[in-house]
């Protein structure tokens, strides 16, 4: 997942203070971050170091990430009024930083370099929230209460993440994954009215680059068949729902992705290792599967155990 590097002391030992957008911002360092689990860990592919707050942050709405708390928003969206807030997102304007770091780890990695951008509706849940939330009363309230603003700033923020996507395709990335982390706290009925078109929209646009488009949420089990149906090439699994069910879900013609709980990792080897074969078990079901643990990794993580979680995978599928 996004944050494979953050356990490793190499990368504690080059992070340095402060939010992680100051990090993103250097591409040098950017790269460095991206390719440290892929030297550590021999994966399969690497995902670029960013943050899916980069592109609304780039644009100027005032959005930053604070260490230990998240997305943190300076004035919150409201109203149709801060839509003008909101401005088409220039890559090579406002993000060459993260074109430079595609581009230099897209030069040194004999692996695919995937990139990603954050699904319309998660990042609306920040603007609007103003910080991370346990409810999403605000973004629902806005949502239900006026539906005319709400499309208009999903719609806005799908423009943005297509316009990263394809800027990182165009500097080297050879997937994209679009997170939509919170889209578990919605009714399957609110997320096909609410979300679904922003996301097909992005879906949509990107499909002839012809690079794999790989679409993630958090606990969001009942919505998996809504998720496939915005026309990702992969749907990614958290950890709560077995790959062989969630392949009869997302249907025939996708491929899965994850689904070690990230927690289990904390656990003796035996067990860790009982529980990886068990996720390659279940997710043979699927046309295809990428292996991958359910949400990020937990900081204590121990790096020789995520190592080894890689060589079970590799000892099973070469």
């Amino acid at each position: 997942m996004r944050q494979a590097g953050r356990s490793l002391p190499e990368y504690r030992a080059v992070r340095g203070e402060g939010s992680i957008l100051d990090a993103i911002g250097k591409p040098e360092l950017a790269a460095e971050i991206t390719l440290q689990p892929v030297r550590r860990y021999g994966v399969d592919a690497a995902i670029l170091y960013s943050d899916i707050v980069v592109p609304v942050a780039a644009i100027g709405f005032g959005v930053d990430v604070a260490p230990g708390v998240g997305p943190v928003v300076a004035e919150p969206f409201h109203s149709k009024d801060d839509l003008r807030r909101l401005r088409p997102l220039e890559p090579a304007i406002d993000t060459p930083y993260v074109l430079e770091t595609v581009r230099i780890v897209a030069g040194e990695l004999d692996v695919p370099l995937i990139g990603f951008a954050g699904a319309p509706f998660t990042v609306a849940s920040y603007l609007v929230e103003g910080r991370p939330s346990r409810t999403y009363a605000k973004t629902k309230a806005l949502m239900k209460g006026d539906p005319s603003t709400w499309h208009a700033l999903v719609d806005t923020l799908a423009e943005l993440a297509l316009a990263s996507l394809r800027s990182q395709i165009e500097a080297g990335a050879s997937a994209v994954q679009l997170f939509d982390s919170w889209a578990g706290a919605l009714s399957p009925a609110d997320y096909e009215r609410y979300v679904l078109p922003a996301s097909r929209r992005i879906f949509e646009g990107l499909a002839d680059t012809g690079v794999p488009r790989l679409h993630f949420g958090v606990g969001t089990g009942e919505l998996l068949g809504l998720m496939a149906a915005a026309g990702a090439d992969v749907v990614g699994v958290d950890w709560r729902v077995p790959l062989d069910v969630a392949a009869q879900r997302v249907g025939p013609d996708k491929a899965v992705q994850g689904n070690l709980d990230p927690a289990v990792c904390l656990a003796p080897w035996d067990v860790v290792e009982a529980e990886t074969r068990a996720v390659l078990r279940a997710g043979a079901a699927a046309p295809g599967h990428v292996f991958n643990l359910g949400h990020g990794v937990f900081p204590e993580t121990d790096p020789d155990v995520l190592k080894r979680v890689v060589e079970v995978v590799h000892g099973e599928h070469g």
